[in-house]
């Protein structure tokens, strides 16, 4: 889903901020190490499966809430692209009802539809922002502990900053995601749910028309609502997506099968455009983990491995982000 804005002004500055030897506060530490990334056996854009190998890095146990949001937004004073109106010059031809600070947000449907139009359930709605994430009349004041959303790529980069955090390639998401459990499907085992036990919060039911709320949630849960993965990491499959720093392109398999891919930055900003995108062109990064509109009939994405194209200039109701602070360089390392 493409909405209508611009990538213009980001703001909001902060210090760096040392980890120190306990770690910043409200984060994980993940070990470096190698793991097979991506998967053979969904869908295409996740292959060809790869031996990556990652330096160490901390990262936040959840994703950022709006309680954390608000916070930043406090302090620098921060405008989000929902919030702001789309300047008509960056979006040549764009319908003058298009060009109103507005955001995307899932409207269920109360009949079933094609499954092959987003429309049928997307909405770009006015008024929608991470302030109000059903649109007007909704408040994030009374969901303090769920993900902040409607925050498009400038929006999380400039929370990162102003925290001295960084947001976290594919690879470091993925490996953090799987919890130690190299190769695994879900980022708990095999079994989506193990023991009868929910272990995320996903879409139960027809989507989009029934959800029958099996994991306890119709929507996006308070953060920590469901088991930690191996590392103690919260939420990394289901409820919201998440975004990643890597532009998004196809995975390329390594030139020696024998060797592991060193910190791996995916793709580049030109060749993320989508091609069959009408009007500007707007760059893509890759969005991880799922979210609570994944569903069997639809869309199984509340795996590791999976993947999606996500447009820089592009808020909505189910992707947020969480941050990590890399390790610091080795002695005699640039």
């Amino acid at each position: 889903m493409t909405s209508s804005h611009p990538g213009t002004r980001a703001q909001a500055a902060g210090p760096a901020r040392d980890p120190g030897p306990l770690g910043p506060p409200g984060m994980v530490r993940i070990p470096g190490g190698t793991f097979r990334m991506g998967s053979e056996d969904h869908y295409p854009e996740e292959s060809p499966t790869r031996r990556v190998a990652v330096d160490g890095f901390w990262i936040d146990q959840h994703a950022v809430t709006n309680r954390e949001f608000a916070r930043f937004v406090d302090a620098t004073r921060h405008v989000t692209l929902a919030e702001r109106v789309p300047d008509a010059a960056d979006y040549p031809g764009a319908r003058p009802e298009l060009l109103v600070a507005a955001s995307v947000v899932f409207q269920q449907p109360t009949r079933r539809v094609p499954l092959n139009d987003p429309y049928n359930w997307w909405t770009y709605l006015p008024g929608a922002d991470w302030r109000q994430p059903q649109g007007p009349g909704s408040s994030s004041k009374r969901r303090p502990d769920h993900p902040v959303v409607h925050v498009a790529w400038e929006d999380v980069t400039a929370y990162a900053q102003w925290a001295g955090k960084q947001l976290p390639t594919e690879a470091e998401w993925e490996y953090a995601a799987r919890g130690g459990l190299d190769g695994a499907t879900y980022a708990w085992g095999e079994e989506l749910t193990p023991d009868d036990r929910w272990m995320a919060n996903t879409w139960q039911g027809e989507f989009p028309v029934e959800n029958t709320r099996d994991d306890g949630h119709a929507g996006i849960a308070p953060v920590g609502s469901y088991p930690p993965n191996g590392y103690g990491l919260f939420d990394m499959i289901g409820n919201v997506w998440e975004w990643t720093s890597d532009w998004y392109g196809a995975h390329t398999a390594p030139a020696h099968a024998c060797c592991a891919i060193e910190n791996p930055r995916g793709g580049d900003r030109e060749s993320s455009h989508d091609p069959g995108e009408i009007g500007p062109r707007i760059p893509r990064r890759v969005m991880k983990g799922g979210s609570h509109l994944c569903a069997p009939n639809y869309c199984r994405r509340y795996r590791p491995a999976a993947r999606m194209a996500q447009p820089v200039d592009t808020s909505t109701s189910h992707l947020g982000f969480r941050c990590i602070v890399r390790d610091p360089p080795a002695d005699g390392e640039a």
